[in-house]
């Protein structure tokens, strides 16, 4: 029996069938940079896409967004928005809406190169900090709390 299977093996070879990525997996790799995929991720991204249009159409938006963030384009904000307002995505619609809601701050946090990225970390930190003590001390600890772990950072 055992050398039928294996002739049978050798006449018909078959690829190994691939596990259905799942919806994380595919976010993922719509949103990393394509140069950091394996190719075995290139070639499942590039299966799912052709199977899925809209998929398809995002993606390409996703990545043109990813562009502008990185180049620090800010410019070219309204022309990304204009083409993502042409298509029929609805999540995307959401998403121009709510960077419409304050547009010239989205615009200049795409173009300049300041960052108020240290001072929120500051915020979430001292957040954190008072979260993880809610109901157990008083302000004064907290207050010990917040500038032992700022000494600690200088």
């Amino acid at each position: 029996m055992k050398v039928y299977v294996a002739k049978l093996r050798e006449n018909f070879p078959h690829d190994p069938p691939h596990k259905t990525p799942s919806v994380r997996n595919v976010t993922s790799w719509l949103t990393r940079h394509p140069d950091r995929l394996t190719e075995d991720q290139t070639q499942q991204l590039k299966a799912i896409l052709a199977r899925c249009p809209a998929l398809d159409r995002t993606a390409h938006h996703v990545r043109t967004f990813a562009e502008l963030m990185n180049n620090r384009q800010g410019r070219d904000l309204n022309k990304w928005i204009t083409s993502v307002r042409a298509e029929d995505l609805p999540a995307l619609h959401t998403f121009v809406t709510g960077l419409g809601q304050d547009l010239d701050a989205v615009v200049a946090g795409l173009s300049l190169r300041y960052s108020s990225g240290a001072v929120e970390g500051q915020n979430n930190k001292i957040k954190m900090l008072k979260r993880q003590m809610f109901g157990r001390a008083n302000f004064d600890l907290l207050r010990k709390r917040v500038l032992l772990t700022a000494r600690c950072r200088s």
